[in-house]
């Protein structure tokens, strides 16, 4: 089975446009399901976001994709040398808490770069219950990422 490389066939276009539109379809999803009183807080905070710039979620999304799909590359490699049998969305949901840390150690080190302290704290201050959402983004993304590599295959 040849390898793939999940950033030459996702990372450029043209799957590239689709795949960060889907990715920012899916944040918007996973913002909309959230309740209570942190959820209210997290749609507010969105909302006002993408209301005082433009594209922001879709820029950030962009930005951030190469870096993702290079942390993904190592689930995908032990995936389809391994368990290449089975959906890789159940064999990444199975692993979510990994990839989920995966995905947050991007962030992580762009947060560590950045020299607007009061975003770090902030960041800092989040960190805890953004792993939470994007263990539960996990699966949703892993069926994502299987239908963008199977229309390119």
């Amino acid at each position: 089975m040849s390898q793939v490389n999940l950033r030459e066939r996702l990372g450029a276009d043209p799957p590239r446009t689709q795949v960060v539109a889907d990715c920012v379809s899916l944040v918007d999803d996973q913002v909309k399901q959230k309740s209570g009183l942190t959820g209210v807080a997290l749609k507010g905070a969105y909302a006002t976001v993408k209301r005082i710039k433009k594209g922001f979620v879709t820029d950030v999304v962009d930005r951030l994709l190469d870096d993702w799909l290079d942390k993904l590359q190592p689930f995908y490699d032990d995936w389809s040398s391994n368990s290449g049998t089975r959906p890789l969305a159940e064999y990444l949901s199975a692993r979510s808490e990994d990839v989920a840390e995966a995905l947050l150690s991007v962030t992580d080190a762009r947060v560590e770069n950045t020299r607007h302290t009061t975003a770090k704290k902030a960041y800092h201050k989040l960190r805890g219950s953004a792993k939470k959402n994007v263990v539960e983004a996990v699966p949703p993304l892993s069926r994502l990422i299987e239908r963008h590599l199977e229309s390119t295959a």
